[in-house]
């Protein structure tokens, strides 16, 4: 797990440098570190290096690292494809959700969150490129699909979340993201948070905005 500790080093150092060079304090970029396809003892060595957030996006596989990791502090995120039919387990037992692209999953989300919890972080993913092989909304979809999750009691709307599109190069879908963003928060929707940035482009993405980089492969290496 040393390689963990290193490469968990350098990612921060990373990060802040972009911050600063965006005119950023590094304190307004969040790591997520994305443990997916990782055993429980790699989340613990990312933990111990001071990371605090991790990324899962298989309902089972991260039920099963959290039961093995229970006496560690750590804000879960759902960062994966979500289905209907995990939802109640993602309510219960996440902190975020990067992934609702419509209302029907957001309705579940708010309705199986559990009472005594705090209201459920939401991110809507948007599909910058329309791309059929993935998920997210529309652009011209996300101001709708926005006012209707800022009324569901049990979840907190915090912003947008994206995996670019090949065509282009990420600064320009990241800097469309911000955009949107802008956009929205002029429509009376103001959002604090941009998921966006992955191990290969989250320095670009910092450049654009991003508060949360969601990196697996630069810090646990690639998964088995």
């Amino acid at each position: 797990m040393t390689e963990i500790t290193e490469h968990s080093g350098e990612i921060v150092e990373r990060v802040a440098r972009a911050s600063t060079s965006a005119g950023r304090s590094p304190d307004s970029v969040a790591i997520v570190a994305v443990s997916k396809g990782q055993p429980a003892i790699a989340v613990a060595a990312a933990h111990h290096t001071g990371l605090r957030h991790f990324g899962e996006s298989y309902v089972q596989e991260a039920l099963e690292k959290m039961a093995a990791v229970a006496d560690l502090p750590i804000t879960w995120h759902f960062v994966g494809r979500l289905q209907a039919n995990k939802t109640r387990q993602v309510a219960e037992r996440f902190d975020w959700v990067h992934t609702v692209d419509r209302i029907r999953i957001a309705e579940r989300l708010s309705e199986q969150r559990p009472r005594f919890a705090a209201p459920l972080n939401v991110l809507i993913q948007v599909n910058q490129g329309n791309e059929a092989q993935k998920s997210g909304v529309a652009e011209q979809d996300v101001a709708a699909l926005a006012r209707a999750i800022r009324e569901l009691p049990q979840l907190t709307l915090r912003g947008l979340m994206t995996i670019p599109p090949h065509d282009g190069t990420p600064a320009e879908w990241f800097a469309a993201l911000a955009a949107l963003r802008a956009r929205l928060a002029s429509e009376d929707i103001p959002l604090d948070t941009l998921s966006m940035g992955m191990s290969a482009d989250f320095e670009v993405a910092i450049a654009a905005g991003a508060t949360l980089v969601r990196i697996g492969t630069a810090i646990f290496g690639a998964r088995a």
